[in-house]
């Protein structure tokens, strides 16, 4: 088994809580392609984390986290900025993102950063999320994707809140076609489709990303589960298991680091009829992570995640 290679931001989420009676913000690492990381080390993967991390304590206590997690940091570097902030507040499970930092300290990774063997001689490659708003790690993530000698996954993992009016929506949408057109495996979440391709079914925006070169292609759909629409195969819905949910943060993460540590395990599948469990196993991981609070520190091992879905 070799390793990922997991390019994306790292940020501090405030998560708006109640302390005797107050309100109060709990401090918790976070940023989703640091939780897919987190993810697929937690499933037994290795890993490296690429991006760039502030100068403050606040990015020492990423580092430690992330060096106690198992993920490896051969490719992060330090930046002279202070650690992006994400505060989230929540309407029942699901969280709302605001974020505060700028420039923020997860956007100065630029191409000359990157550590071009490791990057290489990564097995999965993965890029996505809101670092592909900054120009300097869009330049990086582009470097990366060329660099991939193994499987490329992608998400773009939209965030509404940043992207500045009907140009800013059209100029992420050729950046998720560029990227899509080279992938392996991508993951969005229905969310995300909706922003992106509004008035298509998951089902749909599916076709349409396999039509413009990815390979696989999984639309979550939340407490519904998933679309998968595999090579050689019509789309179908994969259900997930009924769970008692409290905190939705990073679940749709959780599905990615779950399929990478299986194509770490047992590569690309060539048969479409073994996807179908893929996307089950990692529907049941985010079941059990949303059944804690937090993200990155709801990420379970395998075995706990067979233990509670054992029947």
């Amino acid at each position: 088994m070799g390793y990922a290679v997991v390019l994306g931001e790292a940020l501090v989420d405030l998560l708006d809580t109640e302390r005797d009676g107050e309100p109060v913000y709990r401090q918790a690492v976070g940023g989703g392609p640091l939780n897919v990381a987190v993810a697929v080390a937690r499933l037994g993967g290795a890993v490296q984390f690429v991006g760039s991390l502030g100068d403050d304590v606040l990015a020492g206590r990423i580092r430690a986290f992330l060096t106690g997690a198992g993920v490896g940091l051969a490719g992060a570097v330090t930046v002279p900025a202070p650690t992006a902030l994400a505060v989230a507040t929540f309407a029942g499970a699901e969280p709302d993102f605001r974020f505060y930092g700028e420039p923020p300290s997860y956007g100065l990774l630029g191409p000359d950063d990157l550590d071009a063997g490791l990057v290489a001689g990564a097995d999965v490659v993965y890029c996505g999320s809101i670092v592909l708003l900054q120009p300097p790690v869009l330049a990086a993530a582009r470097r990366a994707w060329g660099l991939a000698s193994g499987l490329r996954v992608f998400d773009p993992n939209v965030r509404p809140r940043l992207l500045d009016g009907p140009a800013a929506l059209a100029g992420l949408r050729e950046v998720v076609a560029e990227f899509a057109a080279g992938a392996h495996l991508v993951k969005l979440s229905a969310a995300d489709a909706k922003l992106l391709y509004p008035g298509e079914p998951e089902e749909g925006v599916a076709a349409y990303l396999r039509e413009l070169g990815a390979g696989t292609v999984v639309v979550t759909l939340g407490a519904a589960g998933a679309v998968l629409a595999a090579v050689g195969a019509d789309p179908v819905r994969v259900p997930a298991q009924k769970v008692d949910a409290v905190d939705a943060t990073g679940a749709g993460d959780s599905v990615m680091g779950a399929l990478v540590a299986d194509l770490l395990v047992d590569g690309e599948p060539t048969d479409p009829a073994a996807w179908p469990e893929r996307v089950a196993f990692a529907l049941r991981v985010a079941g059990l992570v949303c059944e804690s609070p937090g993200g990155a520190t709801a990420m379970p091992t395998r075995a706990e995640v067979l233990a509670r879905f054992a029947r």
